[in-house]
């Protein structure tokens, strides 16, 4: 259940880096039908319609075809790329400082072993130091 689940994110979040969006996949078919209608009427093959609806064609194309405007509309990936940022502001108050904190001074440990236990091997070579 993981894995398609990742997988259906991050194919969402790689159209929308594209600027498409789902509705945009929806629409193909109208693509489809009118790309087929321009070759029909026109004679236009796949590149010259995307060139004509997408491309540098595309104004004189909606000047000279008035009455294909509605279709147009219908047309996927006719959505502007919408960009936002996020700004953000630090308002600084005038004549605030920073107040360092004193340094504490530094305490020095000695520690050193002290048993707490009776033990016949007190005096022995296994004893831990006493003074360190």
């Amino acid at each position: 259940m993981m894995r398609p689940t990742s997988i259906l994110l991050g194919s969402l979040m790689l159209l929308q880096s594209f600027h498409m969006s789902v509705s945009d996949l929806v629409r193909l078919d109208e693509l489809l039908e009118h790309a087929s209608y321009h070759q029909q009427e026109f004679g236009d093959n796949f590149m010259a319609f995307l060139s004509k609806h997408y491309g540098d064609e595309k104004e004189q194309h909606n000047r000279e075809h008035q009455e294909e405007q509605p279709q147009h509309e219908q047309l996927p990936f006719q959505q502007l790329a919408h960009l936002s940022g996020a700004h953000t502001f630090i308002l600084k108050k005038p004549g605030f400082e920073i107040i360092g904190i004193p340094e504490s001074p530094v305490k020095k440990h000695h520690f050193h072993y002290l048993s707490s236990l009776s033990s016949p091997y007190q005096s022995g070579v296994f004893q831990p130091p006493r003074r360190a």
